[in-house]
């Protein structure tokens, strides 16, 4: 209880004094915490260090191989006894080879790697110089702890750890099996140990005995390694092993199901014996006129299963066809072995992969920071702060996140460090030992100790305020030798060149993230903003330059700049129109909107044709209908009251347009609609308008799919509405809601 209650006052601590340094010197409501600031830092560090990469493109080459019906690959290994370079081999800050004692391993470029396959052709026939085989052992995994549980769901089922903890939840609190009551089906899964109880080790056995066999169990008790750890529960399993994930699919919905079943399965599997796989390696040897290459292929067969009965995902290589050494390798059909084909092929070094949040989680872990409990809340928090963004399963620090983790790495370092938070929990758990007193560590962190001269962080936060800068992000020089810098604007950021009153500025186009931002990039960026100024050309009817410009919702045109009149005329521009495409002429066409094209008979009012926030559309007496872009300038006035004259789509009404992808039994259907408020992609749980630039006729599955994803992770991320259960409030009337209700929510 008392490292709790310490624990909880350690975090207010963190957040009430360094949260307001934030507030002042970058944006208000902003947090800083002792968690979730070290793993910002993290996820900046990952895009510094993406930023700082130099690639490094290197080839080797690959045979295709046939026998006996079977085909197979062997890729080059060697040269003259020299090992083909890979992309470990290549220094990431320089892009070069890695300095290596001896011969180090060779660097094929594209000339010579192809040079060496016509030499190597011209060798043939080759022959199988050695052929090894090795019986090996595969071992389970231990049963899910929190952790490995968020970081299996991420990859095989592509849950986010929150939205693991909620399905977990739910099968810890229990569902009801059809008997009256609810049934747990988990223990708790907010634990850090991979133990199991004797119950559970003998219900396991029971089960594996009875389905699969007694020499497919072997029972076995792990044992946590983390010193970490406070194995206050067992491990992650089901309650009933019995239960398997066939007997309670009626009564879970599809993830709850998905989730239950890799638990289940993990803790079956790690009751069972290992798998036993004969791995075979086979070395051909290709001799040329003056180089000789080594070409190896790999094959595995499962002699004994083991546990592969259960985790079938753990076996990827395929079996070989029986070869021995001495064995003809040709390209004519009479061979021993056949040769379909011989080709080179490129690599190029990738920079660091950003975290994911299973890999932000294991991370946290192995450097001991939170505990099972705060890894999805830490997570959550730095998306729902704007700190961090979803790119598919990738998490990008924004410009926010990254003013933010350099304010604190600059000025407050050691409280962001990954081994202060570490040894932060290192006394946590001896105060909970009784090792350390908890209110001494308390005093000593916030006021400061004379014995160990620590100063203290609200002592460090008083001398430092006053010193801090609003923080700049540093991008480099231009060939002036005038810096460039991110500055963060109200709502935005944007680019800053120089300073005073020769300083320029520059919008940073959405979705342009730090890694990619480079010195020359950002002088493009410069030169296109003083392109824009320069504009598209004359109004021949006002005298009034045209402008094409980026805003904060997308590209528009505008009439006059806005030092000659305070709201110059502006049109965005529809949907599936590039800015590469706008020209003078297209320009003026779209700001000769609305365009009237003549009298309603029974009226006499305007028919007219414009663009909206939702795209281009007909109206007359405020009676509007959705138009196709390519029509607004052909339209005429009989198809404009022919529209007009239909029925108008109901609220909410929808049209199929597309189907990108069918549905099966493993995945949802991916269809593209018209809807009320414009075209959008949807797998039936999740909405995703097309973007503006995006026409129904451009959009693909695969982009599809990655706005299905930035929709529904935006919708996870919303943030929950912070009222109190328990809050007294006025009652508004049935099916409205008080003022103060809404004013809320908003």
């Amino acid at each position: 209880m008392r490292a709790q209650e310490t624990r909880r006052i350690l975090d207010r601590l963190f957040g009430y004094e360094l949260s307001p340094v934030l507030w002042r010197k970058v944006r208000s409501k902003l947090s800083a915490g002792r968690v979730q600031s070290v793993a910002l830092r993290l996820v900046v560090e990952r895009e510094e260090d993406r930023r700082a990469f130099c690639k490094a493109a290197y080839w080797d080459a690959e045979a295709e191989l046939a026998r006996d019906g079977t085909t197979f690959k062997a890729a080059l290994v060697s040269v003259d006894g020299r090992r083909v370079a890979g992309g470990k081999d290549f220094d990431p800050a320089t892009g070069g080879l890695k300095e290596s004692s001896g011969d180090g391993p060779v660097w094929l470029d594209e000339n010579r790697v192809k040079t060496l396959i016509d030499e190597l052709h011209r060798g043939l026939p080759w022959k199988v110089a050695a052929v090894e085989e090795k019986e090996t052992t595969q071992r389970p995994y231990p049963p899910f702890i929190t952790s490995t549980l968020q970081q299996a769901a991420s990859s095989l089922l592509g849950f986010s750890p929150r939205k693991t903890m909620q399905l977990a939840q739910r099968l810890y609190e229990g569902v009801d099996m059809g008997e009256g009551g609810r049934e747990g089906l988990i223990t708790y899964m907010r634990t850090d140990s991979v133990v199991l109880s004797e119950k559970a080790l003998q219900d396991a056995g029971a089960y594996i005995r009875r389905v699969y066999g007694e020499a497919y169990h072997a029972r076995r008790q792990y044992t946590t390694k983390s010193k970490m750890a406070q194995e206050a529960h067992e491990a992650i399993r089901p309650t009933h092993i019995h239960l398997t994930p066939d007997d309670v699919a009626a009564f879970l919905n599809k993830d709850e199901i998905r989730l239950y079943r890799i638990i289940w399965n993990r803790a079956v599997a790690s009751q069972m014996a290992d798998a036993k796989i004969m791995r075979t390696a086979v070395d051909i040897e290709a001799k040329g006129a003056t180089q000789t290459g080594l070409l190896r292929a790999a094959g595995a067969l499962v002699v004994f299963p083991g546990f592969l009965r259960v985790m079938n995902d753990r076996q990827k290589e395929g079996e070989l066809p029986r070869i021995t050494p001495g064995m003809a390798i040709a390209a004519n059909t009479g061979a021993d072995i056949q040769l379909n084909r011989f080709e080179p092929v490129p690599h190029e070094t990738q920079a660091p992969a950003r975290y994911t949040e299973a890999s932000l989680v294991r991370r946290l872990e192995e450097e001991g920071i939170g505990r099972p409990s705060t890894y999805a809340p830490t997570v959550a928090v730095i998306q729902q702060r704007g700190y961090v963004e979803r790119i598919g399963t990738a998490l990008a620090p924004t410009y926010l996140g990254i003013a933010v983790t350099f304010l604190l790495r600059e000025h407050f370092s050691e409280y962001v460090d990954l081994g202060f938070t570490a040894n932060m929990e290192d006394i946590l758990d001896a105060i909970a030992e009784g090792q350390q007193d908890w209110l001494s560590f308390l005093r000593g962190f916030y006021y400061g100790g004379k014995e160990k001269n620590e100063e203290g962080l609200k002592p460090r936060v008083d001398q430092s305020l006053e010193t801090i800068d609003f923080p700049v992000i540093p991008v480099g020089k231009d060939a002036s030798g005038r810096s460039i810098v991110v500055r963060l604007g109200k709502t935005v950021p944007f680019l800053q060149r120089g300073s005073g009153e020769n300083g320029e500025v520059a919008s940073i186009p959405e979705k342009l993230y730090y890694d990619e931002l480079t010195e020359t990039k950002a002088e493009e960026m410069f030169n296109n903003r003083a392109a824009q100024k320069e504009g598209l050309g004359i109004c021949p009817q006002t005298g009034k330059k045209v402008f094409l410009l980026e805003g904060p919702y997308g590209p528009y045109v505008q009439l006059g700049g806005e030092e000659e009149e305070k709201k110059p005329k502006r049109i965005g521009l529809p949907r599936g129109m590039k800015p590469e495409d706008v020209s003078l002429e297209k320009a003026l066409q779209l700001l000769s909107l609305p365009r009237i094209l003549g009298k309603h008979p029974e009226t006499n009012n305007s028919v007219a044709v414009s663009v909206g926030r939702f795209g281009p559309y007909v109206v007359h007496d405020g009676d509007f209908r959705s138009l196709d872009g390519a029509l607004m300038f052909k339209i005429t006035l009989e198809e404009a009251l022919a529209m007009l004259a239909q029925p108008k789509p109901k609220r909410g009404a929808k049209k199929l347009l597309r189907t990108l992808r069918e549905k099966t039994e493993d995945a949802p259907a991916i269809e593209l609609y018209e809807g009320r408020y414009g075209p959008y992609v949807t797998d039936g749980s999740t909405n995703a308008s097309l973007p503006k630039t995006v026409s129904v006729e451009q959009v693909e599955l695969d982009q599809a799919l990655q706005l299905i994803q930035d929709a529904s992770q935006r919708e996870k991320t919303k943030r929950p509405s912070t009222r109190k259960a328990g809050a007294k409030r006025k009652t508004a009337p049935r099916g409205r809601k008080s003022a103060g209700t809404r004013d809320k929510e908003a």
